[in-house]
């Protein structure tokens, strides 16, 4: 379980395929407090260390984690969102994010406005649960934000300065591939109310 307060921005330093999967290597500024078996979320999908040196580690994305998100895509160099799993005694300042991808959305705007940015996503809903909602919660990149101009497909989010220094926000630009996680509080709402209309 996360919170969608991304902890930095890691660099991608190493990539295997072997058959299906993605091995990716990354180093971040807590490499040794890290441990084997451990969740992160790496762009806001839940990936498992499974080796690491005392300067980088690996983690895993298999076939399906590569169908539903943008690991695919990433080339040795790239900054990856990173956030480790929530502590029981923590504030959640976020909200509740699986490390589930939902589906990927493509960015078509950015325009800043006097010292914040505003970032359009648009997106084919892959399921009629994929919504978003004004006021709402989505996580894009594995950070947690607030829905703005939403619509039936695409809506905006606004990035304060510091998010965008700390995140890979600062390298999203018109046609770059994002990971969308729609609020699960939603996603079971819309769930209920579709059985329930399905049975009148």
């Amino acid at each position: 379980m996360f919170s969608g307060i991304v902890e930095e921005a890691a660099t991608v330093v190493g990539l295997e395929k072997e058959k299906d999967n993605l091995h990716i290597t990354l180093t971040c500024s807590f490499v040794n407090e890290l441990k084997i078996d451990q969740s992160i979320s790496h762009n806001g999908v839940c990936l498992t260390v499974i080796k690491k040196t005392y300067d980088s580690y690996t983690v895993t994305a298999v076939r399906e984690t590569l169908l539903k998100s943008n690991l695919g895509q990433l080339k040795t160099g790239d900054k990856v969102n990173i956030e480790r799993s929530v502590k029981l005694e923590s504030r959640l300042d976020g909200h509740i994010v699986q490390g589930h991808v939902d589906q990927t959305a493509v960015c078509t705007s950015v325009r800043e406005a006097e010292g914040s940015w505003y970032f359009t996503f648009s997106y084919e809903p892959a399921s009629d649960d994929y919504i978003t909602v004004e006021k709402g919660s989505i996580s894009v990149n594995g950070v947690s934000l607030t829905v703005v101009n939403s619509k039936e497909k695409s809506f905006e989010v606004a990035i304060i300065p510091y998010t965008y220094e700390v995140t890979n926000f600062n390298q999203i630009k018109p046609g770059t591939i994002v990971n969308l996680e729609f609020d699960i509080i939603g996603k079971y709402i819309a769930r209920i109310v579709k059985q329930q209309l399905s049975k009148k």
